[in-house]
This record gives C-alpha cells, sequence and structure tokens, in this order.
C-alpha cells in the first residue's frame, strides 16, 4: 500500500477522540484532565492505565504500554497500522488517501481475497462430500466443532477439481493462479496443487483466507512417494510464510485476552490443542522462527512458549527462536522453551494428558536464559579462566542485541557471576535522558531538568511553541546531548503545524528515543501558555548564548594556537558583542 502522507495522520489523530475509542473497550473514569481504568495490556488491582484526551495518547505506569489511539487499535484490537488507520478514518468520515494506480491495487487485492475464500468454501464442501475424507477425520478424532472453527476441507483427488469448478472464466483462473492454487507442468498445462489432502486455510490477522497447508490422508503410493506429507502454498502477493502463523486468528477469536501463545509445528498439533482447550497455540507454516514471527507472536501476547522435540533437530529450531526472539525481549516479555519427550508430539501428548497436563509441562517449561546459557556452555570448561573467556566472547555479541531494560541487565549479571568479568549492566543513556516519573502519582512533577531536556518537554507537550522559532537555528550547533533531537523536533512541527502530542510520539515510535520521549509527555508542566512560551523563549536563549560562547571559545582557541585571518576576527567581535548586549 502507497505511504499514507504524515499530514493526513497528523489530521486524523487531531480529530479522533482518543477517550472514546478507549472508553468502548475499557471503561474510563475521569481523573481531573485525565482518565483512568486498570491496564488492558497487564493484571493489575489499581488504575494505572491513563488517557490523556489534551495529549492524545494513552500510557500505563505499571507496565509501560503507550501511544496513540492507532497503536491502542494494533494492540488491543489486533489491527495491521493500515487496517487501525481506515478504522479511525471510517469513524470521522475522512477518506484514507489513495492515487488511481493504488485504487485499482486495492480492487485487484480485494478480488484475490474473494477468490481464496471461494477455494476455502469448495474444500469444506468437499470434506462434506467425501467418505474418504471424513472418515480420516473421524479417525484423527477430529471434532465437529474443531472443523468448523479452523474451516478444515478436502482437496479431491484427481488434476482439475479446483481449477473445473471455479476457474470458470479467464479472470478467476488467474486470480487462483496468482493465489497458489494451481501448479503447471513441463508443457504449461495447468493443474490443482492440492490433491487428495486434507486442507487447513491460513488466515491472516483480519480472519481472511490468504492460503493453505495440505495434509496427505493416505500413505503414499509408490508413485507418490515423493509427495511431501505437508504441502504450503507458495509465496504469492498475499502470503509470505516468514509472517504469518496458522490458527494466530483463531487464537484471537477464542480468548478476549492472550496471556500466552504456545508455538507448535504442525497444523495438527494447533488443531489437536485447540479440541482439548488449549486455545492459544500457533504454528510456523514450514519455515524456522522468524523476526517477523518473534514480533507478531510478542505483539498479541506477552509470554510465548516454543514447543519441539527433545532431539537435535529441535533444539536447533528453538536456537533459530531464541535468535529472533533475542532482540525483542523488551521489558514485560517473556519466553520459554518446552522440549517434548522422543517420540511424542504435542498432538499425542494432550490425547493422553489432557489440557491439564500440557499446562503442567508448560509451567514447567525452560525459561529463555536458561535455555541460552546451557547452550552456550556447553563445550565450555567454565574451571578454567580460557573456558570462561570463550563463554563472555561468545554470549557478547547475543546480550548486545538485548533492548535496555531489567531483563538484559540480569542477563549481563549472570555473564558476571558464570565468569567473574564484569558486564556492563546496562547502555548508554539515549540523548533524552528520562527522569523516572513516579509510579504512584499520574503526572507527578518532573525533577529540575537540563535546559535541552527542559526545552524537549515542553515541545513535546506544547508543539506549538516551536512555531515562534525562525530558521536557521543557531541552537543546532551546540554540542551537547539532545541537541540534534530538540533540533528535529523544532523542524517536525514546523514542517507539520497541526501535530499534536500523539502525533509527535507516533513519528517517533521505532525510534531508540520513544521511552524517554514517553515519559517526558507524562510528566506535568504547571502553569499557563504564557508561563510556557516566557520559559520556550527563555530556555532558547539561553542555548544561544551557549552556542554563541562555543563558538568564541573555538576562535579564540584558534587565535592562540595560529592566529586568525580577517574573517574570523569579525566573526568574533561580532560574538562578543552579541553577548554583552543579551
Amino acid at each position: 500500500m502507497a505511504r499514507i502522507p504524515d499530514a493526513f495522520i497528523d489530521d486524523l489523530l487531531a480529530r479522533t477522540d482518543i477517550v472514546e475509542i478507549v472508553n468502548a473497550r475499557v471503561p474510563l473514569k475521569r481523573q481531573g484532565k485525565e482518565y483512568a481504568a486498570r491496564c488492558p495490556f497487564h493484571d493489575e488491582r489499581s488504575a494505572s492505565f491513563t488517557v490523556s484526551p489534551a495529549k492524545q495518547f494513552y500510557h500505563c505506569f505499571g507496565c509501560g504500554a503507550h501511544g496513540t489511539a492507532i497503536s491502542f487499535l494494533m494492540n488491543y484490537d489486533r489491527l495491521e497500522f493500515l487496517d487501525a488507520v481506515d478504522e479511525l478514518a471510517k469513524r470521522v468520515g475522512m477518506e484514507v488517501p489513495r492515487d488511481t494506480q493504488q485504487r485499482n491495487q486495492d480492487s485487484g487485492t480485494r478480488d484475490l481475497y474473494a477468490a481464496m475464500e471461494a477455494a476455502a468454501q469448495f474444500f469444506r464442501r468437499q470434506l462434506a462430500a467425501s467418505d474418504k475424507a471424513r472418515a480420516y477425520v473421524a479417525g484423527r478424532d477430529i471434532s465437529p466443532e474443531i472443523v468448523e472453527r479452523y474451516g478444515i476441507g478436502y482437496a479431491p483427488d484427481g488434476y482439475g477439481a479446483l481449477r473445473d469448478a471455479l476457474g470458470t472464466d479467464q479472470r478467476r483462473m488467474q486470480l487462483l493462479e496468482r493465489g497458489g492454487m494451481f501448479s503447471k507442468n513441463d508443457k504449461g498445462a495447468v493443474y490443482d496443487k492440492f490433491r487428495d489432502r486434507l486442507m487447513f486455510p491460513i488466515h491472516d490477522r483480519r480472519g481472511r483466507t490468504i492460503a493453505f497447508g495440505g495434509r496427505v490422508i493416505d500413505t503414499p503410493s509408490e508413485s507418490r512417494a515423493s509427495s511431501p506429507k505437508y504441502l504450503n502454498s507458495p509465496e504469492t502477493p498475499l502470503f509470505h510464510k516468514g509472517r504469518e502463523l496458522y490458527g494466530l486468528w483463531q487464537a484471537k477469536q477464542a480468548n478476549a485476552k492472550l496471556e500466552r501463545l504456545v508455538v507448535v509445528e504442525g497444523y495438527m498439533d494447533v488443531v489437536a490443542l485447540a479440541q482439548f482447550g488449549v486455545t492459544q497455540a500457533v504454528a510456523t507454516l514450514g519455515t524456522a522462527t522468524t523476526p517477523d514471527h518473534a514480533e507478531l507472536l510478542f505483539r498479541n501476547a506477552p509470554d510465548v512458549y516454543f514447543c519441539f522435540d527433545g532431539d537435535r533437530a529441535g533444539r536447533a529450531a528453538a536456537w533459530k527462536a531464541l535468535e529472533s526472539v533475542l532482540p525483542r525481549m523488551r521489558e514485560g516479555r517473556q519466553a520459554f522453551f518446552l522440549f517434548l519427550p522422543d517420540g511424542e508430539d504435542p498432538d499425542t501428548i494432550v490425547r493422553q494428558e489432557g489440557a491439564g497436563g500440557f499446562d503442567a509441562r508448560l509451567r514447567d517449561a525452560t525459561p529463555l536464559s536458561e535455555f541460552f546459557y546451557a547452550q552456550m556452555q556447553a563445550d565450555v570448561n567454565l574451571g578454567t579462566l580460557d573456558g570462561k573467556a570463550r563463554l563472555a566472547e561468545r554470549c557478547k555479541p547475543y546480550l548486545a542485541q538485548i533492548p535496555d531494560g531489567a531483563f538484559g541487565d540480569l542477563m549481563k549479571q549472570r555473564l558476571t557471576e558464570l565468569t567473574g568479568l564484569g558486564a556492563r549492566a546496562s547502555t548508554p543513556e539515549t540523548h533524552v535522558p528520562a527522569h523516572r516519573v513516579h509510579r504512584g502519582g499520574r503526572g507527578a512533577p518532573a525533577p529540575r531538568r537540563s535546559l535541552v531536556r527542559g526545552a524537549i518537554a515542553l515541545l513535546l507537550q506544547h508543539p506549538q511553541l516551536a512555531l515562534a522559532l525562525e530558521p536557521p537555528y543557531t541552537f543546532a550547533a551546540l554540542r551537547q546531548p539532545g541537541v540534534p533531537l530538540l533540533a528535529e523536533l523544532v523542524a517536525l512541527v514546523r514542517e507539520r503545524p497541526d501535530i499534536r502530542t500523539g502525533g509527535i510520539l507516533e513519528h517517533f515510535g521505532e525510534r531508540e528515543e520513544a521511552a524517554a520521549l514517553q515519559k517526558l509527555a507524562m510528566q506535568s508542566i504547571p502553569g499557563e501558555e504564557a508561563a510556557w512560551q516566557h520559559e520556550f523563549r527563555d530556555a532558547m536563549a539561553q542555548l544561544e548564548r551557549q552556542t554563541w560562547q562555543q563558538r568564541i571559545d573555538e576562535l579564540q582557541e584558534k587565535q592562540r594556537a595560529s592566529g586568525l585571518d580577517p574573517r574570523d576576527k569579525e566573526e568574533l567581535r561580532a560574538l562578543l558583542g552579541n553577548l554583552s548586549t543579551r
């Protein structure tokens, strides 16, 4: 989809009543100028979740969740960014800007979704009509309710069942081919890709059919011995296997709030667990866990359990998952690894032990930290200095990927315990060191701030203050922490004069400064607009004087070292004059 203009997002957020959006899903109570509730993103007894209509964003003092109306819909309704924008735009009567080419693409995409859904309905009808397929489903003890919930179907044997039923014209044939439903032989003849297989439709985050997985229901004959047990749709405009999870749509429908997700290896594992009441299972689609998978998992649940065989291949798959998860272990997220006995899988375990037995195994799962250090130490002798040095060097690049926070600090502390080598507890502060906000007091007054941080805090909460500044911005040359960010904020507001606090936080949402800016935005700045304007102007004037002094020092140093040319002398006189008159 074409990029949505920043001005449209600013206007959309300005027109959207975030209190109305949140209150429709989480009942809010007014507290002064803000609204409060118990946080919908973590369990708590007191109301630490606040919504600010003036700043157009929400923040939880307990778990740190924060964002705008867009991110709230993404996290609560679990929508993609573009879907959340569409939802808000419809509410306020705005049309998301799309050019003619994009509208044509959207129309073609809708037709492709419709073709995939038609294929799913065809497979469901074939399951109901096939004695062979229904006998297989009954033999695997899959209940009718689960067949319905997951839309399970059957692709008939033969090369043209789907093609003959749905490929009624050239347009439909092209759509089905784009959706990966056909294959071609060497002579160019088109035939059904899925034949004599139990069919599992794969859904996107909005419940639309985007692909299929097919499982053979007979032991392959000699002529079909090369046929894989599972066959997945190829990559298509709708389907990218490294970004999708089978069963996620159903898990979201079955759970008002997902506390955990259990990642298993196959479709049948997901289906069997759901039948026995474990409704939080998902599966990767014939590929190792990717970074996109990891982000999608944590976007939907704080705790993720990876369930693998206990053999060498299972542990290798678990390590791949750990590599994808580690850079995403932000505050509040947890990952665990459950290794099953030889010859067992989630399907067989849950049928033998029930949901209670499977849950007990999950409770005993290995935490990521324990699995990480067990793997890293596997061939290291910690009884020697060489072994300790090897472990430290081996761990260093992995630990560097962990986001700042308690988990990263504790992982480094554990390395120190194992090796005796000091590990820096945390990386240096971001350019905007954020003062700690008192958890018991929402919007507690901030401690004394530096000039730069104070200007950023004022500008963040009252963006229109920047409109009084005219370029060029002298202070931008000042070599102090936070100055580049302050200059960027001023430029952003002048470029987008209608932007509000929520829009600024949205703009920096993926940047390292985001968490610090969020904390500054939550601080309470006392006073009235006139006082804020005076404070901001005074701060900028002081920064300008510091910039002049910085340049004076440079010129005087140059004068002592090698002398000044006429232009330098003129600049020095002007700067000294500026300081004496201001």
